[in-house]
């Protein structure tokens, strides 16, 4: 490599004290100077918000190997897998609805590991999704984390800070996905004179499903606070939110990007509380997909100044609107996206098929770790 080469990989972070991470590089990611496409699957869960913690990875160990072997046989480099989701096992609460660790018998980081070099062994990317906003379940936790920024901050003190410091030097992480669809929560009628906090333009648009229970404001605070304990404990980490369409991740034809630096940092007060890459999900309704859809435009098409990965998408119960999971991933792939993980409710069969669609090009890199 040629000085001028090292000088320039060195300023994009990708060698030095990055070296060997992937990281960010325009709307693209790279890794040791080669640009890497996200390849892969949604976990999601084994079982839901009783994965890791409390001795519980061993018991499911043997299912979470089974997909990420199928990732790995069919071409692919990388898995989205959920953790916390509600709160029922991990982190630990107490009576009063503060945070005192990641679980209750200590367990959860040594599992977490076990996980990542499981993950490590077959060159895949794990990108743990730490709350769920889809689904109301164990309310009362959440709810008091974004609700109450003691409780939060003690979210960050005891379980979140610890766990990035354990695992961010580890070849196996990827990234984090702070909230899976906080649209599922979020209420829809809220005007607000400034527009990073008004939600009226999501008004019947099927946002609020699981119940309209937080403000743009409050749902942006908990991403903003989280995003910034990930950053100042590790600078290299990549950070996402998974949003539940385009509709309000982007500026475009009269949507709204909710998740963008400046809204983050006005709801959160903190400064390095930002995304640095965008990931976003998309099924169709009724046989079709939105007019914002990413399966109606390239990627190019939103303005968006990260990467954009398609996070959630399959072709069951036509929620391709007549794609399959390889026509989807191709798709993505050709349409400048940065990524692409279908959803776990696929048949595995037709998982693998979409992952193997892209077998073979120069920057789905299996064995990326």
């Amino acid at each position: 490599m040629s000085l001028l080469a090292s000088v320039l990989l060195l300023s994009l972070g990708v060698i030095g004290t990055n070296a060997g991470r992937i990281a960010v590089q325009s709307d693209h990611f790279v890794k040791d100077g080669h640009r890497v496409f996200l390849s892969g699957a949604n976990t999601a869960w084994v079982s839901y918000g009783y994965d890791f913690g409390n001795h519980q990875y061993q018991q499911r160990r043997s299912q979470f190997i089974h997909k990420l072997d199928m990732v790995k046989n069919a071409g692919g480099n990388s898995m989205r897998t959920w953790v916390h989701i509600h709160g029922a096992t991990s982190p630990q609460f107490d009576g009063s609805g503060h945070v005192t660790g990641l679980d209750r018998d200590g367990s959860f980081i040594e599992e977490f590991k076990q996980y990542l070099d499981d993950a490590q062994q077959r060159g895949i990317l794990i990108f743990p999704t730490l709350w769920n906003g889809a689904v109301v379940q164990e309310a009362d936790k959440l709810r008091g984390l974004i609700k109450d920024t003691n409780k939060l901050q003690s979210y960050l003190d005891h379980a979140l800070i610890p766990w990035v410091k354990a695992v961010k030097d580890h070849p196996a992480l990827g990234g984090w996905d702070i909230i899976n669809e906080f649209e599922g929560f979020i209420n829809p009628e809220i005007h607000d004179s400034e527009p990073c906090f008004d939600t009226t333009f999501l008004r019947n648009s099927g946002a609020g499903w699981a119940g309209k229970l937080y403000t743009a404001k409050e749902l942006q605070r908990f991403v903003n606070w989280q995003a910034d304990a990930i950053l100042r404990t590790d600078p290299h980490a990549l950070v996402t939110a998974g949003s539940w369409s385009q509709k309000s991740q982007s500026d475009q034809w009269g949507d709204k990007n909710l998740y963008s630096d400046h809204c983050l940092t006005l709801a959160g007060g903190k400064a390095n509380g930002k995304l640095n890459f965008y990931s976003t999900h998309a099924y169709a309704w009724q046989g079709n997909f939105p007019s914002d859809s990413v399966f109606k435009h390239s990627c190019s098409d939103y303005k968006l100044d990260k990467p954009l990965v398609v996070a959630e998408f399959m072709e069951k119960d036509n929620s391709g609107a007549g794609m399959n999971d390889a026509q989807m991933f191709t798709y993505i792939y050709t349409h400048c996206y940065a990524g692409a993980w279908v959803w776990s409710d696929d048949t595995e069969s037709a998982q693998a098929a979409g992952i193997r669609a892209l077998k073979g090009q120069p920057d789905v890199v299996a064995g990326t770790v």
